[in-house]
């Protein structure tokens, strides 16, 4: 499992569009979100530059915490 840094996540809508984004690389991910620190633990067999592409396409730069 690896823990994303994404700062600019702030609301349910941002845990939505994150969890469509992943969704399109690998829709059986496992993603547990810490709301409060603005952080996502992302579960997935595929590769992680791939889920950084897909977030960063839906305007979130998420970094390897």
């Amino acid at each position: 499992m690896t823990t994303l840094n994404i700062p600019e996540m702030s609301c349910g809508h941002c845990k939505s569009a994150i969890e469509k984004a992943v969704a399109t690389v690998d829709s059986s991910a496992h993603l547990d979100f810490d709301m409060e620190n603005r952080r996502v633990r992302v579960l997935s067999t595929n590769p992680l530059d791939h889920i950084l592409a897909a977030l960063k396409s839906e305007g979130y730069e998420a970094t390897v915490a």
